[in-house]
């Protein structure tokens, strides 16, 4: 069944939906694919169309629309390998590693040592508030978490074999011990 009005209304805008279409998407065989689109959906609405007001908007915005579905389809996509390298973790610095050999060697400390470790250095704790839980001044809790850091970094030296390099810093270790 032919429509009238939907032949009268493309052949008073197609012209102008096409200069439209081109302008934006800059390739008029592109433009010409989604003007075809529209004046199809135009002809599936019939005897509906016919019936609009403003034949004009509706075939403006039907082309708004089917520009917008034609940018989502042609997307670039970059086709993926059928093998992918596989990716590895970052690498960390031998000092982060430590973290499997400090928890076995803290149940190991002496208590004083173990809990000011635990509060200030593993935990959220100052040492202010370290002191005034603990009853001491803050000279002393200073003094006490370096004695458990000392402490600390020989057990860790003989049970991971921790290596310091010439600036004092981990360089390597035996995690696995």
């Amino acid at each position: 069944m032919t429509f009238d009005c939907v032949l009268k209304a493309w052949h008073d805008h197609q012209a102008e939906l096409r200069g439209f279409l081109i302008g934006q998407i800059k390739e008029p065989a592109m433009a010409d694919d989604v003007l075809q689109d529209v004046f199809f959906k135009a002809m599936r609405e019939g005897q509906d169309f016919c019936q609009l007001e403003n034949p004009r908007a509706w075939l403006f915005r039907v082309a708004r629309n089917a520009l917008t579905d034609s940018r989502r389809v042609s997307r670039k996509w970059v086709p993926v390998p059928e093998s992918l390298p596989t990716e590895h973790p970052p690498e960390r610095a031998p000092v982060d590693e430590l973290d499997a050999c400090i928890s076995r060697t803290l149940p190991d400390l002496a208590d004083r040592d173990r809990d000011i470790l635990q509060a200030c250095d593993l935990g959220n704790m100052s040492q202010i508030a370290y002191a005034r839980a603990h009853g001491l001044s803050l000279p002393a809790a200073k003094a006490r978490i370096q004695r458990a850091r000392e402490r600390l970094r020989e057990a860790l030296a003989r049970r991971c074999n921790v290596t310091l390099d010439d600036s004092g810093n981990v360089c390597c270790h035996a995690a696995t011990r």
